[in-house]
């Protein structure tokens, strides 16, 4: 591992010459699915590095996530601010045959509402007042995107029946991964066509358009009463009950869930409709996202804590589905 996060930090390095930035010692922050890390620009402020895993996305996709991001921004949302490379690039390639491609974010400031699997430290009305303003924000996003008009080469992936259920899900084929159980492999089984048939029943009177599709305790910054959203890299085309009920999921064993539920709905239906029909079908979309989950650890079994992971997530989804009736 250290080998490969010196080679790492070498190559983001030679990436922030494509900002004419001085030589400097990048800080490591995260390394998953990208690599960021935490740089200082010209006048001293810090800025976010991204390194992307080179095949994780396409070209033309990371540029359409910035795109994204940059409209947003400009429409009044606090999101990371995509800056320009030297030559007025968004995204920038480095290497050879096989590019890694690297984009420089402006830094966002504020805590993140807690971490997943830890209980939040915030006091009822602190979590009313956080949700209320989240879900506000969330409606906000969904309005600016529907407004936005992508130019022609936008393309980013779909949370729809086939990214959810198809063949090939977007986080991995979550009924058949290794590290389940004959059983567990029979049950995602057999829910996964009885849910493609409930999805396809009420999929066109259900709000659609571009989503973040990860708003999860750690994706969202408070700072001085504002609401940041960041990590934009799973966003694309999707239900908007997705992105409710991606904050909500893991949500559900916290002592005031039904405040946390209460206050970011009420939230965002102060800024964007949202029928009592509609939201009926949550329960279905907080198993559509458990699902995904399940999948996403069973690509990862190199994870330390990919068994119990797995477990817990299978749980989760026997009991959401349970409560769905399936």
């Amino acid at each position: 591992m250290a080998v490969a996060i010196d080679e790492l930090k070498r190559v983001a390095r030679q990436a922030l010459g494509q900002w004419g930035l001085p030589d400097q010692q990048p800080e490591l922050l995260k390394y998953r699915e990208n690599a960021v890390f935490r740089v200082r620009l010209a006048d001293g402020s810090h800025a976010a590095l991204r390194l992307h895993r080179p095949g994780y996305h396409s070209e033309k996709s990371l540029r359409s996530e910035l795109l994204w991001m940059d409209d947003l921004r400009r429409s009044g949302l606090h999101v990371p601010q995509p800056l320009p490379a030297i030559n007025g690039e968004l995204l920038v390639a480095i290497g050879g045959s096989e590019p890694q491609f690297a984009d420089l974010i402006g830094w966002v400031a504020g805590r993140q509402i807690g971490e997943t699997g830890k209980p939040l430290e915030h006091s009822p009305g602190e979590l009313a007042v956080i949700y209320r303003a989240l879900g506000g924000v969330m409606a906000d996003m969904h309005n600016a995107a529907d407004r936005w008009a992508p130019p022609a080469e936008f393309h980013r992936p779909a949370w729809d029946a086939e990214g959810l259920l198809g063949d090939g899900p977007l986080w991995g084929r979550f009924w058949d991964c290794r590290a389940l159980s004959a059983s567990d492999c029979r049950f995602l089984g057999g829910v996964r066509p009885r849910l493609r048939e409930r999805l396809q029943a009420v999929a066109t009177n259900l709000d659609f358009g571009l989503i973040h599709a990860d708003l999860v305790r750690e994706n969202v910054l408070l700072d001085s009463g504002s609401v940041a959203l960041i990590d934009f890299d799973y966003c694309g085309y999707g239900w908007r009950l997705f992105d409710i009920a991606t904050t909500l999921l893991r949500n559900r064993q916290e002592e005031h869930y039904a405040l946390i539920r209460s206050s970011l709905l009420e939230g965002y239906r102060s800024r964007r409709k949202l029928e009592d029909a509609v939201l009926a079908h949550l329960p279905l979309f907080l198993l559509l996202r458990g699902l995904t989950y399940i999948g996403w650890v069973g690509e990862r079994p190199e994870l330390p804590d990919a068994a119990d992971r797995m477990a817990r997530y299978v749980s989760d989804a026997r009991e959401l589905a349970a409560a769905l009736g399936g």
